[in-house]
């Protein structure tokens, strides 16, 4: 019976699945805008977004492909993000906007 040699391991690097999607805010005159949801765990300080020109705040989410829920905190107030296309119902009587990542 002949020895088994072992073979060298190729290395594959990782594909992430894990997508680029930029979010503009439009809240002129805030001082703060953050979104979250349950891509955060709904934590009101982990995705701080970025003042742009005229009124518009940017970030920029890693998301894998899904349907996200969130919402807007703008200077401490809870707010609906206006592009929004699709919305749902939450239990606190108003409603969460809805991200599609394909």
């Amino acid at each position: 019976m002949a020895p088994k040699t072992k073979l060298p391991v190729k290395s594959v690097p990782a594909v992430s699945a894990l997508k680029k999607i930029p979010l503009r805010i439009r809240a002129e005159g805030a001082r703060e805008v953050v979104v979250t949801g349950d891509f955060t765990q709904w934590a009101k300080d982990k995705v701080r977004l970025t003042p742009a020109t005229g009124g518009e705040w940017i970030t920029t989410l890693e998301l894998a492909p899904g349907d996200y829920q969130y919402r807007l905190i703008v200077d401490g107030e809870w707010r609906d993000h206006a592009e929004a296309t699709r919305r749902v119902a939450n239990s606190f009587g108003t409603q969460n906007c809805v991200l599609t990542v394909a």
